[in-house]
C-alpha cells in the first residue's frame, strides 16, 4: 500500500512536524493514529516516518502532528529548470504553476513584461504566498522530494540582465530554425549527457515586445521555438517542461 506524504514545516535528526492547516487536515479529516507510517519529505530528502505524537489545537490554538523518521527512502529528483514567466491571467497562472510543479520545475520566476496587464503586474506581489501554496500543495500530491521555489516578482530587465550559470532560452514566436529539443542536444553533449541547469522564458498573452526581444539577445538568451504553432502562456510553460522530461528519461 502506498504511504501516504508530506511536507514538513520543521525537523532535525530523528523527527519532523507539521503545524497548521497539514496538521489539522490530517488530524480532523484522515483521523491519522499513532504509530501509523507515512512518507515524510524533510529538508529534501524522503523518510519513511511514523506518527509520534499528535495536538488538535482546537479553536485558536495551533495543531501539530510529530513524526519519528526511521530511515531515507530513494526519491526521483526534480528537473534542474527554472521557469521564468511572464505574469498573465491568474487563474491560469496557478494552473501552469501547479502543472509544472507536477512535472518537476526546480523553481518558477515571475516576471513582469511589458504586455503584462497593468493591473496583474499591481497585484503580483499579493499572490506570491498563494503561488508557493499552490506549489507546496502540488508537489504534495505528486510525491515530490521537495517544493519548488517561487521567486518574488521582479521586473523582466531584472531577471534577463542578472548574472546566472545557466544555460538561458527564451520561447519566442518568430524563431523558427533552431527548436528546443535541439538547443537541448547541443547543451547537453559538452556536459557529457548530464541536463546542465536551465533558464526557460515564456512571454505573456501577445508575446516579447521587440526591445524585449533585443534585450534577450544582447544578454545571451537563445531564441528557441516549440514548433510552428502559436501556444498560451500556460501551454507553452508545460510543453516546454515536456520537452526537458523527455530529454532525461
Amino acid at each position: 500500500m502506498t504511504r501516504r506524504r508530506w511536507i514538513a514545516e520543521n525537523w532535525d535528526e530523528s523527527t519532523a512536524t507539521l503545524a497548521g492547516a497539514q496538521a489539522e487536515h490530517m488530524i480532523r479529516v484522515l483521523r491519522a493514529q499513532l504509530g501509523e507510517e507515512a512518507d515524510v519529505v524533510a529538508g529534501g530528502k524522503v523518510f519513511h516516518s511514523v506518527v509520534a505524537s499528535m495536538t488538535d489545537g482546537g479553536q485558536g490554538g495551533t495543531s501539530e502532528v510529530r513524526f519519528n523518521l526511521i530511515a531515507e527512502v530513494e526519491s526521483e529528483p526534480g528537473m534542474p529548470v527554472t521557469l521564468v514567466m511572464s505574469i498573465f491571467k491568474f487563474d491560469h497562472m496557478e494552473w501552469a504553476i501547479e502543472k509544472a510543479t507536477e512535472l518537476g520545475v526546480a523553481s518558477i520566476a515571475p516576471v513582469i513584461a511589458r504586455r503584462t496587464e497593468k493591473h496583474l503586474a499591481q497585484a503580483a506581489m499579493k499572490r506570491s504566498e498563494r503561488w508557493r501554496r499552490i506549489a507546496h500543495e502540488a508537489a504534495q500530491q505528486s510525491r515530490r522530494s521537495d517544493v519548488p521555489v517561487i521567486h518574488v516578482p521582479v521586473k523582466l530587465s531584472d531577471r534577463v540582465k542578472a548574472a546566472s550559470t545557466s544555460k538561458r532560452f527564451v520561447l519566442a514566436e518568430q524563431e523558427r530554425s533552431a527548436t528546443l529539443r535541439g538547443a537541448l542536444v547541443e547543451a547537453i553533449a559538452p556536459a557529457e549527457a548530464e541536463m546542465p541547469a536551465l533558464e526557460i522564458a515564456i512571454g505573456p498573452e501577445g508575446g516579447w515586445a521587440p526591445d524585449e526581444e533585443a534585450l534577450f539577445d544582447t544578454s545571451g538568451w537563445q531564441a528557441v521555438s516549440l514548433g510552428p504553432r502559436i501556444l498560451r502562456a500556460e501551454t507553452a510553460a508545460i510543453a516546454a517542461l515536456a520537452v526537458v522530461a523527455s530529454m532525461l528519461e
